[in-house]
Parts: C-alpha cells; structure tokens; sequence
C-alpha cells in the first residue's frame, strides 16, 4: 500500500474518532444528568460498538465469525444516518446551552431540555427514515416519443435501480420490489444498476438471486452494472449469475424489442479502464436504426448532454439517492444537472430514480424508496412531454 493511501485512511480514522467521540461526550453529559450513569467504560464499549460497526461489518464478511457482519452492519448503519445528524445538530445545541448557562440557567435547562430536544429530533428522524427508507412507493412518468414503434403504441416500463442487496436488504426486501412490479402490470423491467451492494456473496448466499428471478415482464428484464458491482470485483460472476435467471445484463450493448424499439445498456463509467473500458454513447448508436425509439440504461446520470446529442429518446439512471438524506441533495444537485426526476433536453427525456434500496443507513430523508412506472407513447408527429 502506497505511504499516500496509508496517510489518507490514518486522516480519516482519525477525523471520524474525534466526531465518534465528541458525540460520545455529549452523550454522556446528558445520560449521566438525566440518567445518573457512572461507568464512563461501558458507556465507551457501547460507542466504539456503534461506531466501529459498519466498518468491521464490510471488513469481516469473509471471516470465520463471518455471521456476526450482518448485526453489526445493521447497526453500524443506523450508526452512520445518526452521525450526520448529529454533527448538525450538536454544535447548535451546545451553543445554545453554553449561552443558557453563562445566562444563569440550571443544569436541568441547559443540559437536561437542549438535549432532550436534541434527542427528540433524532428520534423523529430515525422514524421517518426507516418508514422512507423501507417503504417503497411507485412513482410515475409519463412520455411521448415521436416516432413509430411498428404496431406499438404505448410500453409500460417499470424501473427499479440501486437495489443494494447484500448484507442489510435482503429478500424480505426484494418480495416488497416484487409486490410494486406487479401492480404496475409492466411490458418490461429495466433495472439500471447497483443490483448489489459491492459483495455478491450474500446475494447467492441468502438465494437472492432466485428471488429477484421472479420478476417476469412479457417483454423481459434487462440490467446495467452499477459502480458497486465493480467496487465488489465480481463483475463477471454476477453477470452470469443474472443472466442465469433470464435478466439480461447489457455490457455497452444494445438488443431490438420486437423489431419495435431499442434497449442500450452502458457499463458504468467505475470501469475505467479495466476491460477496455466502456463505449461512448455516439459508439453505441452508430449501428442502430435511427428511426426506432432508443431507450438507455446508463447508471449515472452524468452523459445526459451526448444522450441528447445522439439521438436517445429516454434516458434511464440512479445512483444519485437524491442525497438520501438532507440536505445531502443540495451536494447532488450541484453534481448532477439532473439528479432526481425528470427532465426534457432536446429531445431526449431523462429521468433519475433516487432508487429502491439505499447505501449505508436504512435512513432516507428529503427522499423516498421508489420504483417506477413509466409510460411511453410513441407516435409520428408528436412533440410534446
């Protein structure tokens, strides 16, 4: 490992112990008030637990006691969506209760109310998250594409991207994403990738993958990689796996529906360079039918512009989890020119999921786990969204 990488994993660990501990401090100061807790040890114990967690959780799958990475991920995980808000909140609340007590207030104010307060708004956004994070809604789209798709009119997609399976969701999770599918009643299930959350052994460990075959479209299931299938290294591995349970994975390829519109699938751009790389989207089209519709499968939304330039009619994404918890999606907005929702560019239509699973915390807030429905109506003619 180069002294560079070593310095920076140093920096951070360091960085995240002292945010570990000074919310551990001011845990303490409001359990031993309110509490009268004493043994100072313990209480340590239990926040080295929760913040050592997630990180020995993805470190230790592999390992001997590799059954305890599920626990202490899960944990780990909450772990993480509190942290963020406790960094915001803490500093407020310990001004504010600096001010009390150099005005004269009692211990029972500065301490005990502010973080009571304090304790009540995470409290209330644990509860939202998880109801965000692990019920999923349908959400729906709408487009005209003007162009003829042979004897079809209209096509209802269902997307779903950035599934995360792995230690955290798993198939209790998944047969939620199957009940979604069937009440949209689609033509065919496109799912633009992080399929996995970086490890597909829990994937084929917990049989998730005969679970996710289960998802049946008259037109068929088409998937794109995602960045966490490369972090995971497993790339062909699970492409076969995929494809084993008729969901075809689309590697920069590109298959005709019923001689009635095209599917693009991209790899994602965390290939780099490995294997060549991926294409470009101008490389992609050059052989296609320019009269068909052309629907793209392309994880992150960052080619939106050679979408249009190119001729894409829809262009389907994720990855972005607008933010999954505010006011992350302020960083994501200013990321990505379009980061969740729709979009009209040209003529290309593009919209972004913030996704079915989540990454890190069971948390979202300022978003939602969703799966979409999307209807397509092609027509010569036709110029309106």
């Amino acid at each position: 490992m180069k002294l560079r990488a070593v310095f920076s994993i140093l920096g951070f660990l360091l960085i995240y112990g002292a945010l570990a501990g000074y919310i551990g401090w001011n845990g303490w100061l409001f359990l031993s008030q309110v509490a009268g807790w004493k043994n100072a040890v313990f209480y340590s114990c239990i926040i080295a637990l929760l913040a050592l967690g997630y990180i020995v959780g993805r470190l230790a799958q592999s390992a001997p006691l590799g059954w305890l990475t599920t626990p202490l991920k899960f944990i780990g995980s909450y772990w993480l969506g509190l942290l963020q808000y406790c960094v915001l909140l803490l500093p407020i609340a310990d001004i504010a209760g600096l001010l009390l007590k150099w005005g004269g207030a009692g211990a029972d104010i500065y301490i005990t109310a502010v973080g009571g307060v304090v304790l009540l708004l995470l409290i209330v956004l644990l509860v939202l998250g998880s109801r965000n994070a692990w019920s999923p809604v349908i959400r729906n789209y709408q487009v005209r594409i003007p162009k003829s798709a042979g004897n079809r009119q209209k096509l209802t997609i269902a997307m779903a991207s950035d599934l995360h399976l792995g230690t955290v969701i798993g198939n209790r999770q998944l047969r939620k994403l199957l009940r979604k599918v069937e009440e949209i009643k689609p033509d065919i299930i496109l799912l633009p990738g992080d399929i996995l959350d970086d490890d597909l052994a829990p994937f084929l460990k917990k049989g998730m993958k005969h679970v996710i075959g289960q998802l049946e479209a008259p037109l068929g299931v088409y998937a794109v990689t995602g960045n966490h299938e490369y972090y995971g290294g497993k790339v062909p591995e699970f492409v076969a796996e995929m494809n084993s349970i008729g969901i075809r994975v689309l590697m920069d390829e590109t298959v005709i529906i019923g001689d009635e519109f095209a599917v693009v699938g991209r790899k994602d751009k965390a290939v780099g360079s490995q294997n060549g790389g991926r294409q470009s989207i101008k490389e992609l089209v050059e052989p296609l039918d320019r009269s068909l519709p052309v629907i793209m499968l392309d994880h992150q939304p960052s080619d939106l512009a050679a979408a249009a330039d190119n001729g894409i009619d829809l262009s389907l994404s994720g990855h972005t989890h607008r933010g999954q918890l505010a006011p992350n999606h302020l960083i994501t907005r200013r990321m990505f020119e379009l980061d969740w929702g729709y979009l009209r560019k040209g003529g290309l239509h593009a919209i972004v999921s913030s996704g079915f699973g989540f990454w890190g915390p069971p948390l979202r807030i300022g978003s939602r786990s969703e799966v979409l429905r999307i209807d397509v109506e092609f027509g010569e003619g036709m110029t309106k969204a």
